[in-house]
């Protein structure tokens, strides 16, 4: 009996420690739209149709791979408290099908980013191109406007708003690429994730080091991006933080040329100069552009 009262003390001593800030939170998010994103490239586009009307969360967390991502119990818990869940869709979660059957979200409403857009070699990441992004933003906006509607004319406003910025975007990375002779617009990556990208800006994709998620390359498959690197004067090979660089520098060592590691594309950053969608294309081209120079 006295185990059991202290068993019992000891819950409610916990319980009233937690409760302030549990309290806090709630407060913080009474009354907003509860969304969540797969990967957190989407929180920019549903941050800013929705501003101070939503709370957002992301499923993969920053600085993770979603082609490689395994969720765990707190993202059960994240799906199923979102009336709105945001995916980019086109394959790259395979892992979703199952979260949101744990989840049991009966009334979750879904965008799929992508569905109805251009899809080229079963590439999933058409987000990098800001042009296709807009299609993004405009599902979102008609998802929030659906489930709110009496603020539909703030989502309207705020898409629009939204979609003029990455007009802006689009002009500013075609100058800085245009600054690069075409002799230098070749890419080697180390996954495919910059199709988009470089279709839109002129760059030309050579290949990429991964040829599938979690896949290294065979010894063939590493000589040949080499000697593509050789044949076309390619400037640098191309990766992101989260990917370790030891075959990527390999490749470059075979071919003569540098390794950069610092680009983002399957998610933002902690850093505020790639911590949003615009900012993260911005620094990524600044990066590639001083690279290809």
């Amino acid at each position: 009996m006295p185990r059991l009262s202290i068993t019992r003390l000891a819950a409610v001593l916990i319980l009233a420690l937690a409760l302030p800030a549990c309290q806090n939170q709630n407060s913080a998010t009474a009354g907003k739209i509860q969304v969540a994103t797969t990967i957190s490239t989407l929180n920019s586009f549903v941050q800013g149709v929705g501003e101070d009307h939503v709370s957002v969360k992301n499923i993969v967390p920053i600085g993770a791979s979603p082609e490689t991502f395994q969720p765990a119990p707190q993202d059960v818990a994240t799906v199923a408290d979102a009336q709105l869940l945001v995916e980019n869709g086109a394959g790259i979660e395979a892992w979703l099908d199952r979260l949101l059957r744990d989840a049991s979200a009966r009334n979750l409403r879904i965008v799929v980013a992508t569905q109805g857009l251009p899809l080229k070699n079963d590439n999933p990441h058409l987000w990098m191109d800001p042009v296709l992004a807009k299609q993004y933003v405009l599902k979102i906006r008609d998802a929030l406007i659906a489930i709110d509607p009496k603020n539909a004319d703030d989502y309207r406003r705020n898409a629009d708003s939204y979609n003029a910025r990455l007009d802006e975007l689009t002009k500013s990375i075609r100058k800085q690429i245009d600054t690069l002779p075409p002799s230098h617009r070749y890419m080697i990556v180390f996954h495919n994730a910059w199709q988009y990208y470089n279709d839109r800006f002129g760059i030309t994709t050579l290949g990429f080091v991964e040829p599938n998620p979690g896949q290294e390359p065979n010894p063939q498959q590493i000589a040949h991006l080499i000697d593509l690197a050789k044949r076309h004067g390619v400037r640098g090979v191309f990766s992101e933080p989260e990917y370790s660089p030891k075959i990527l520098y390999s490749i470059a060592q075979g071919a003569g040329i540098k390794v950069v590691e610092n680009l983002y594309d399957d998610s933002v950053g902690t850093d505020p100069q790639v911590a949003n969608y615009i900012a993260m294309l911005t620094y990524d081209t600044n990066v590639i552009v001083n690279a290809l120079k």
